[in-house]
């Protein structure tokens, strides 16, 4: 893909480490040098910053390393960067970059930054979120929420830098912690390349004529509400009820992240009230009509990886811990010693059940959780799959459960579009208008740039 003058470059973080090793496939120039770089290199720490070398000798050093291509046709190549960071399949792997990088310190390490045009980044995030042989429509789909994410984060930093109100992502008592994670928790680059922001890994990831196609024809395009570009949101899948934004992140509410059942029939009511535990357990337990309920191997390849599909049940899924398991598990990923776990409690959930604060009562300790993925994350030695799950004990001694059984629903946040459900839409026939309609209801689709 051509870069062109009119796009805006983004700065992606990709990895950070004590010692960044990559390979520059082509010519590159760097301020700092008065030399061509191509081939093996390396950037360390040192008293100046950071040291680059080639060949094991130093050729300069700065504060920050910046390497720009002399021509599109070039390519860096990254050496162990880290993808599914805390995730259940958490790996190393080279990847493939065009654009320019960036070196910074940042601590004890030298963190690699991929200076990269939106557009040719968008390409590669729908080939690194899902295979690059989807249906055209969710392709399309994919690539205009996509971009509304990232655009709307950029504007986003504007606001903060500007003096916007910034709510605090932590709140801790003795009695609670409440967390959230986003984008700006970024602060020396626009985005990161994992999960936590958007999957993004180059040109790693073959793409094909569909994801060009995809790309180029909806460029500039993006989500608008109310005059403002919309901070589409997006996940594996939403268990058959998207979740409200203010349920998982910051307590905004917008008009286009609500509540949808995730099925054709619009008249479907959102009468459900999941704050009666009954009706959430309920729920979670069935099998409800949705389009992200499906087995097809064809549908479910186009959207999950090959390391993804190693998660096989994920519309409705079950986990198991003995009160050991359980109780360490806790213990590590909180940093904190509930001793023996009593009870896990429901105290509030969204609008797709997931919960958004759960209480952990244990022998020594008790206190209240959330957000979602804060949750997700104190329960496993991952992530659970999500955080709509009701929880059945095992009887015990003395009171104390032998064991817990959860059962949820979904994989995922389940904010905005459910990546599994859009792909059977595109498989139905649904253009990408449709798709971006049933899960961003009350918006527009309007070209930028």
């Amino acid at each position: 893909m051509n870069l062109h003058e009119n796009i805006p470059r983004i700065q992606v973080g990709i990895s950070s480490q004590p010692t960044i090793r990559f390979s520059l496939v082509g010519s590159f120039t760097s301020p700092a040098l008065s030399q061509h770089l191509s081939g093996e290199c390396e950037g360390v720490a040192s008293r100046d910053g950071i040291a680059l070398r080639r060949n094991g000798q130093v050729i300069g050093s700065a504060n920050e390393v910046v390497i720009d291509p002399t021509n599109p046709s070039c390519e860096i190549i990254l050496n162990d960067v880290t993808i599914g960071v805390q995730f259940h399949w958490q790996r190393k792997e080279d990847q493939r970059f065009v654009g320019g990088l960036k070196l910074i310190r940042e601590g004890e390490n030298i963190t690699a930054i991929n200076v990269v045009s939106i557009e040719d980044y968008l390409a590669s995030v729908i080939s690194s979120e899902m295979s690059a042989d989807c249906s055209i429509n969710l392709l399309k789909a994919h690539a205009i929420t996509s971009r509304s994410w990232l655009l709307a984060q950029l504007a986003k930093s504007k606001r903060l830098k500007a003096g916007a109100t910034k709510f605090p992502s932590l709140i801790e008592t003795e009695i609670e912690r409440i967390r959230w994670y986003d984008r700006e928790d970024h602060a020396n680059f626009d985005v990161c390349a994992d999960d936590h922001c958007q999957r993004y890994q180059g040109i790693t990831k073959a793409y094909t004529a569909s994801v060009k196609q995809a790309v180029e024809s909806t460029s500039g395009v993006v989500l608008m509400s109310d005059g403002a570009i919309c901070d589409a949101r997006f996940s594996k899948s939403c268990g058959g009820m998207v979740e409200e934004f203010q349920h998982v992140w910051e307590p905004v509410s917008y008009p286009y992240l609500k509540a949808v059942v995730d099925t054709a029939d619009e008249t479907t009511p959102l009468s459900t009230d999941f704050s009666r535990e009954e009706n959430a357990a309920a729920w979670i337990r069935s099998t409800p009509d949705a389009f992200c309920n499906t087995r097809d191997k064809k549908i479910l390849s186009q959207v999950l990886l090959k390391y993804d599909q190693e998660t096989t049940d994920f519309f409705r899924w079950k986990v198991e811990y003995t009160q050991t398991e359980l109780a360490e598990i806790i213990r590590r990923r909180s940093g904190i010693d509930f001793g023996e776990i009593v009870d896990l409690l429901p105290i509030e959930r969204g609008k797709s059940s997931r919960l958004t604060k759960l209480k952990i009562v244990g022998t020594k300790r008790t206190m209240i959780i959330g957000k979602e993925l804060e949750i997700r994350r104190t329960l496993s030695n991952s992530h659970l799959y999500s955080s709509a799950f009701v929880v059945e004990k095992k009887d015990g001694v003395n009171g104390i459960p032998s064991g817990f059984t959860l059962r949820g629903a979904g994989w995922g946040h389940g904010v905005g579009l459910c990546q599994i459900g859009a792909a059977v839409m595109g498989e139905r026939g649904y253009t990408h208008e449709k798709i971006l309609a049933h899960y961003f209801p009350q918006t527009e689709i309007k070209k930028i740039y």
